[in-house]
């Protein structure tokens, strides 16, 4: 039975990485659900934007295979960029929606976690006052709903690079909303605190760059592998990345890539028959 993870939050979590800039992550037991079908994962996985790149969802199902080579994992996108707090609301339609993509996973998934990033569109004007309550109401209606009232929800801290420049100079409070989140983790059961330390930013200086994306499901792993929070860059990371990267791909993975380079034009016709 597949494992299945919902995603959910806003940019960070559907991901703006640039895909030129890492190595792909083709696992054939890593799967996406996408138009109400699991299929093999590709990146972009949560296509809310033409913009859509990589996202922490990718390293972290990798990293899950590479020690459980037992298990396949299902990825459920419902994050949406730019979303406040507010527009995740249990009545909301971001909220309504990953609702119904969960259920439908869950036909043939077992829901296994939650993975939550959100809160640079919280981080001014005194939006963090009322951040801790307004998702303690997410958080316990999504596992009353879904009728997983343990379920691990894996929460990522916001990056140290917000603030400053770009477009993440008007997230001036964001400290704040870290505070939330990692009380938030500290405080409510099965709930684990992700930090962003260390990462860093696209030229846009609000989104998680493609490297640091990597690092991020690294972590994000760790926390619900260990169940325990992760408030440091892990002393492992580049070397489990590597190790990753550095993997032998199956058939069926090799014949995946090079469909993909025909459909981007990369490789003609006659090479895709030839090196069948």
């Amino acid at each position: 039975m597949i494992k299945s993870f919902l995603m959910i939050g806003q940019s960070n979590m559907a991901g703006r990485g640039f895909l030129q800039d890492v190595p792909f992550i083709i696992n054939e037991r890593v799967q996406m659900l996408r138009n109400g079908r699991w299929q093999m994962m590709i990146e972009p996985v949560n296509y809310d934007r033409p913009v859509s790149g990589v996202s922490l969802a990718a390293s972290f199902a990798d990293a899950w295979c590479f020690k459980y080579p037992q298990d396949t994992i299902g990825l459920i996108p419902c994050a949406e960029g730019g979303s406040s707090l507010n527009d995740w609301s249990v009545d909301g339609e971001l909220f309504q929606h990953a609702i119904s993509e969960a259920r439908f996973a869950m036909k043939h998934s077992t829901l296994t976690g939650i993975l939550w990033h959100q809160g640079e569109s919280d981080s001014s004007d005194g939006k963090y006052k009322m951040y801790y309550d307004k998702l303690l109401v997410i958080v316990k209606a999504l596992r009353d709903i879904l009728n997983v009232p343990d379920i691990p929800f894996i929460i990522g801290g916001l990056g140290d690079f917000l603030g400053k420049t770009g477009f993440g100079q008007y997230c001036v409070e964001y400290d704040r909303i870290n505070d939330c989140l990692q009380k938030f983790a500290f405080e409510q059961e099965h709930c684990y605190f992700v930090s962003a330390q260390g990462l860093t930013a696209n030229p846009d200086g609000i989104h998680v760059n493609a490297l640091s994306q990597r690092f991020f499901g690294l972590r994000y792993f760790e926390a619900f592998d260990r169940r325990t929070h992760v408030l440091t860059a892990l002393s492992h990371e580049v070397e489990l990345l590597d190790k990753l990267i550095a993997r032998t791909h199956t058939p069926n993975e090799l014949m995946f890539k090079k469909q993909m380079d025909f459909a981007l034009g990369k490789l003609s016709f006659e090479k895709l028959i030839n090196e069948n």
